[in-house]
């Protein structure tokens, strides 16, 4: 097993092409085809706070510059004035792409806006983040949120069994973003409306992992479960959500651990290993455990001559056989997951309050 390096995690986000030249981010690349897939207006904010996070850690002005480019083109090309909403691919619609829009994917543009105003306080990104928060909690409301709108007309996508297409507790991190623009503007609105996702949340969780339709497309709830205890880091003064957190880790690490062997998700260990660590002030790390995730972490990163490839995380494993595609999603977790894990051992405490990428 190769040894953990930021730095090759780095440049493959700068250098792989998996950042296409309108500054957005595929998907991920297609081995097998040789191509890229459509940009995601998600991914490329994920890869937005990657590279910040970057260019935290490293002062590589690089990754300040390569992230400049994807809020760009964010607030540029993707979004739309008129409706107030990201489409959830660029362009859109397309033959490869229907036009829609998720919940999720808006509040994770946002925060990535958010996250840019506070290194460069360029009023015009608040702008779009407050619209666009706005733009949500106009065509979401209520507890029960639908996961997916059509575009134009913003009418709800039907729901089917898949997680992203129904609500849930995962779609508390979304929320965060109102939480997140209200402790910049002070629009109690918003907050009210992060803590009324989280307390629906709280009362639904426990139900998640069960609905999934086949054993191991559990894995893939434990994913979208783990956003739900992402979502609850702010609120960790609390002895309920403590207490929640809590069972939803445990419950977790347990399910992760019964399907690693037949199928495994880098995002799921990522994401287990950062709730550890984000909470170490609050419930005491499991060292064994956070140790074992760290490690099988590491072993998705990927060593290999082709800049397409290098440094950047496998999706996952089934059988023991790797998938064939590095995902910016996964290396984004998974580089500040393990960089979590590195100022823990260091006895750096004030690192792992860090918000969750």
């Amino acid at each position: 097993m190769s040894a953990y390096s930021l730095a090759r995690a780095g440049r493959w986000f700068l250098h792989s092409g998996i950042q296409e030249p309108s500054g957005g981010f595929s998907r991920y690349y297609r081995s097998e085809i040789q191509k890229n897939l459509p940009v995601s207006t998600e991914i490329s904010a994920y890869a937005a706070k990657a590279l910040l996070f970057l260019y935290r850690t490293t002062g590589g002005r690089e990754y300040l510059d390569a992230a400049r480019k994807t809020i760009s083109f964010l607030v540029n090309q993707a979004w739309d004035p008129a409706l107030h909403l990201f489409p959830y691919e660029h362009p859109s619609p397309t033959a490869e792409s229907r036009c829609l829009t998720y919940f999720f994917d808006s509040g994770i543009i946002i925060r990535s806006l958010v996250a840019w105003w506070h290194v460069e306080k360029d009023d015009r990104i608040l702008d779009v983040a407050t619209a666009a928060a706005h733009g949500m909690s106009a065509f979401w409301t209520g507890r029960d949120h639908h996961a997916i709108l059509t575009l134009p007309d913003r009418k709800p996508l039907t729901r089917t069994a898949q997680w992203s297409t129904s609500p849930g507790c995962y779609q508390a991190k979304s929320a965060l973003a109102w939480w997140e623009l209200a402790a910049i503007t002070g629009d109690e609105t918003l907050k009210r409306q992060y803590l009324d996702v989280i307390e629906s949340g709280m009362h639904t969780c426990r139900g998640f992992l069960a609905g999934a339709s086949e054993r191991l497309k559990v894995m893939d709830r434990l994913h979208a479960y783990s956003y739900f205890l992402e979502a609850l880091s702010p609120l960790l003064d609390r002895a309920d959500v403590v207490k929640t957190y809590r069972f939803a880790l445990d419950e977790a690490a347990v399910k992760l651990r019964e399907l690693a062997p037949e199928f495994c998700r880098s995002d799921v260990y990522a994401q287990i290993l950062r709730a550890r660590l984000r909470a170490s002030h609050v419930i005491p790390v499991d060292t064994i455990s956070a140790s074992e995730e760290a490690a099988a972490l590491t072993g998705f990163q990927v060593e290999n001559e082709d800049p397409r490839f290098n440094g950047g995380f496998l999706f996952g494993r089934r059988g023991g056989e790797p998938s064939p595609h590095v995902n910016p999603v996964s290396t984004t977790f998974a580089i500040q997951a393990l960089e979590m894990w590195r100022a823990f051992q260091a006895g750096d405490a004030e690192a792992c309050l860090q918000p969750p990428i």
